[in-house]
């Protein structure tokens, strides 16, 4: 009978790695693929056209969402610091992307508002990278694989919550 250790892996003859590789380098397949989409996904929606920074644009962004917000609420939003969220701030209002005004409850913290060219250049972007990604889908993706995808979508926002809820892990 031949001895188990001595069997090849079945996963180097196949080339595919194991189905359980260790975390760290788990690890980092995830975020080069991270990576390397975010990339596709600037390009492909137009991003880099805007001459605004990827940081710059992710505050543009929870500007529109938000409505009327705080320099303090968009740090935590974007779990940037209040510096970084100032010089963003900067930019996008020297870009007459948002504006800033006193609060009304608060007269010494100000709110900052979106234009409404800066909702249109975020609607835009968004809608380039959601064009991107179902054409990818459609090309790359089978129909019997759907469901996996589903799944591995649950898991990237199960990890992108992690650490920052009160609610137990799954």
């Amino acid at each position: 009978m031949p001895d188990p250790s001595s069997s090849p892996d079945p996963s180097s003859s196949t080339g595919s790695p194991d189905p359980v590789s260790p975390t760290p380098e788990t690890a980092q397949r995830l975020n080069d693929a991270i990576r390397r989409l975010r990339a596709r996904l600037r390009t492909a929606s137009g991003q880099h056209a805007t001459g605004l920074t990827p940081t710059q644009l992710t505050v543009l962004a929870s500007v529109v969402r938000e409505g009327p917000v705080t320099a303090a609420r968009l740090a935590a939003l974007d779990h940037v610091s209040a510096q970084s969220i100032a010089q963003s701030l900067t930019v996008l209002k020297a870009a007459g992307l948002v504006r800033t005004e006193p609060d009304p409850s608060d007269g010494r913290k100000k709110l900052t508002s979106a234009a409404p060219s800066a909702a249109e250049l975020i609607e835009r972007l968004l809608a380039g990278r959601a064009a991107f990604l179902a054409r990818a889908i459609d090309e790359v993706v089978r129909p019997d694989e759907r469901p996996v995808l589903d799944k591995a979508i649950e898991l990237l926002e199960r990890l992108a919550r992690a650490g920052l809820d009160d609610e137990e892990p799954v």
